[in-house]
């Protein structure tokens, strides 16, 4: 046996260093491993028929992406969670809030696919317009697959976080969810996909400001709220771009995870904070333990508004409308309308 054969492994996918796709056994060792080749150590059997070497990390989301595409029938497609990291949204890891792993879901009209250990089947209706091809893996397009996600989500929070984040990799836009929302008419869990539209934002920068969010809109009642807004001097100069702003009470709120706790982060945080309380704004903080018990997170913010309240909105020394030139980037719609170059200038932070 030739040692082309002894050594034959997949190619990478061009752009996605480290993934590779699932083989079928091939006698002559050509195309893939042969019997015994797949039999040994050096071969993992990603389902039935197929084989990645060994090697390959199977718990990357997006290689379990690639390994369950060689299941898609030809009238199906990968969709939910597994689609949109497939096309490279953050933060979706495949995995539910207490770090389980969730199968990756094959939507197919047909029932040519068994369900299986990390793979599940919907038999939902699949219009061939929803069905798209991706670097050579099919999958459905970002609104069928994001309203999956949120049609069935286990929580009101958990549902208006995937149309946040999203949105927040400009793949959807609220309106565009709102248009496509409108054909789903008597489909589960539409009510759920309803409800979050009108709690959801276009301008998220990570997953726990979501719920800081709603923790003031929802569980507080709280109006004006905005995520992100950059805040001004009435110079025009840029004070600072909050996590959360209230608006109508003139108070800023945060997310401090375990970066914000100590070193130079830690110092580049008071100093914001200083920046925003200089320019007449109070300063609420939500930590991590908040995020499972808002009370005390809570009775932080009704302080911090009472205090707020005590400058008259007459007198504030700050306003969210940006001087002139400046280029917003708050809604998808703006952000798409970047050049490459305004992009990177102008998203660097979003991207960090």
């Amino acid at each position: 046996m030739s040692a082309r054969v002894l050594h034959f492994r997949p190619p990478d996918l061009v752009g996605r260093p480290g993934l590779v796709r699932p083989v079928p056994v091939d006698r002559a060792g050509v195309s893939g491993p042969t019997p015994k080749q797949a039999r040994g150590r050096a071969w993992r059997r990603s389902s039935r028929g197929f084989y990645v070497p060994s090697g390959v990390d199977g718990e990357s989301p997006q290689q379990r992406v690639l390994e369950a595409s060689v299941l898609v029938p030809g009238d199906g497609a990968l969709t939910g969670w597994a689609a949109l990291a497939w096309r490279n949204v953050r933060w979706i890891d495949g995995c539910d809030d207490h770090g389980s792993r969730r199968p990756v879901t094959v939507v197919t009209p047909g029932c040519r696919v068994r369900p299986r250990p990390g793979i599940e089947v919907s038999h939902e209706r699949l219009l061939p317009g929803e069905r798209l091809t991706h670097d050579g893996v099919v999958v459905t397009g970002p609104l069928r697959s994001t309203a999956f996600e949120v049609r069935r989500a286990p929580s009101p929070v958990a549902a208006v976080r995937w149309l946040d984040l999203v949105a927040a990799s400009d793949l959807i836009s609220l309106e565009e969810m709102r248009a496509y929302a409108e054909t789903l008419t008597g489909w589960a869990g539409i009510d759920h996909l309803r409800w979050a539209l009108r709690h959801a934002d276009e301008n998220v920068w990570s997953p726990p400001e979501v719920d800081l969010r709603l923790t003031w809109t929802v569980r507080m009642g709280l109006a004006d709220i905005v995520c992100n807004r950059p805040v001004f001097d009435l110079d025009g100069r840029h004070i600072g771009t909050p996590d959360v702003l209230d608006l109508r009470a003139g108070v800023v709120g945060e997310y401090d995870g375990e970066l914000h706790l100590a070193g130079k982060q830690r110092a580049k945080d008071l100093r914001r904070e200083g920046d925003f309380r200089r320019a007449g704004l109070e300063y609420v903080t939500m930590v991590a333990s908040d995020l499972h018990q808002p009370a005390d997170f809570m009775r932080r913010t009704r302080e911090a508004r009472a205090r707020a309240r005590r400058t008259p909105v007459s007198e504030r020394t700050w306003t969210i409308t940006p001087p002139p030139g400046w280029v917003p980037t708050n809604t998808v719609a703006e952000r798409r309308a970047l050049t490459a170059w305004q992009r990177d200038r102008f998203l660097r932070q979003r991207a960090g």
